[in-house]
C-alpha cells in the first residue's frame, strides 16, 4: 500500500511546503484539490499549484482530489496535464470526478449545468478526448458535448501509455464502476451506505476489487484508493485499521483531513510523523 496527502487547509505556500516535506517524510504522494468558489477557506487552482509542487520535489506522485473536468475544456486539460506530467517527469495521475453543486463554478454561473446526469457525460466525454491527446496523433472527436477537429498535442506525456486516470467509482453502483473499470484505478466511495460518515471498509474495497476483476477484461495494474484519516501517533491502531484494507486489496491511502479544526501546522506535524508503517 502506498501513502498520500491531500493540502487540505494552508496558503499556496503552504502547500508547497507541504509537498517538500511530505516527500522528505517518506509519503508516496501528495494531492491538491480541484474548487472554483467555495464556502470554506482560501481555495487555489490546483494545476498551478501542483506546477509548483513539482518544482520542488523529485519522487513524489501529484494530484488532486479530484479533478471536477466536466467544468474544463478537454483540450485545455489535454494541454495542462501534458505540461505538468513533462515538468514532474511523469509523477502526475488524474483523480476525477463529477464535481458537487457545493461548488459555485457549478451552482452560481451560467455556463455550467450542475446536473448530475450532464457532468456525467461530460467527463465521459473528456476522458476519450484526453486518451487521443496523449497519443501524440493528430486527432478528432465528435460527441454529444464536445467537438474537435484534427488537433495535435505535442510533445506527448512522459508516462506511457498514458497519464493514469482514478474516477470515483460508487459502490455497488454499476455505471460509475464502469467508467472507472475503463481507466487505471478507482477512488472508492461507499453508496451503499449513504448518509453515514463512515470510512470505507474492507468488505467494500474486496467488493469493489472483485467487480473489477469479473469486468475489466485486463491484467494491468489497477489501483483501489481509500481515503481517511490516520492519527500519526499510535502505530498499531493505524496497522489494526490499514492491514485489512490492505489485504483487500487496497493500493493506496490518501490522508483527507477536512474537519474544520485542521490548520497548515496540524497538517505539517502529521506530515512530518510520516506515513503509517504496515
Amino acid at each position: 500500500m502506498k501513502f498520500g496527502f491531500i493540502t487540505s487547509f494552508g496558503t499556496i505556500h503552504d502547500y508547497v511546503q507541504m509537498a517538500r516535506e511530505a516527500e522528505s517524510h517518506g509519503w508516496d504522494g501528495v494531492f491538491a484539490w480541484d474548487d472554483i468558489s467555495v464556502e470554506r477557506g482560501d481555495v487555489f487552482d490546483p494545476w498551478v499549484a501542483l506546477g509548483a509542487m513539482a518544482a520542488v520535489t523529485e519522487r513524489i506522485t501529484l494530484g488532486a482530489m479530484v479533478f471536477s473536468l466536466a467544468r474544463r475544456r478537454p483540450w485545455k486539460v489535454a494541454r495542462e496535464t501534458i505540461t505538468l506530467d513533462n515538468l514532474s517527469n511523469g509523477r502526475l495521475v488524474l483523480p476525477v470526478g463529477l464535481g458537487g453543486t457545493w461548488d459555485g463554478g457549478y451552482s452560481s454561473v451560467n455556463t455550467e449545468d450542475p446536473a448530475i446526469r450532464v457532468r456525467a457525460e461530460k467527463l465521459d466525454e473528456c476522458l476519450d478526448i484526453l486518451e487521443l491527446a496523449w497519443t501524440g496523433e493528430t486527432v478528432s472527436y465528435e460527441g454529444r458535448h464536445y467537438q474537435m477537429h484534427d488537433l495535435r498535442f505535442d510533445p506527448r506525456p512522459v508516462q506511457r501509455p498514458r497519464i493514469p486516470i482514478w474516477p470515483v467509482g460508487a459502490w455497488p453502483h454499476p455505471r460509475s464502476l464502469r467508467r472507472a473499470a475503463r481507466w487505471d484505478g478507482v477512488i472508492t466511495s461507499d453508496a451503499s451506505n449513504e448518509g453515514a460518515d463512515e470510512e470505507i471498509s474492507p468488505s467494500v474495497v474486496a467488493g469493489i476489487g472483485s467487480w473489477m476483476n469479473d469486468h475489466r477484461g485486463s491484467s494491468d495494474p489497477f489501483d483501489i484508493v481509500v481515503e481517511g484519516v490516520t492519527s500519526g501517533t499510535d502505530p498499531a491502531a493505524d496497522r489494526v485499521r490499514l492491514e485489512p484494507l490492505a489485504a483487500a486489496g487496497a493500493t493506496w491511502w490518501i490522508e483527507s483531513r477536512w474537519e474544520s479544526d485542521n490548520t497548515p501546522a496540524s497538517l505539517l506535524q502529521r506530515i512530518r510523523q510520516g506515513p503509517p508503517q504496515l
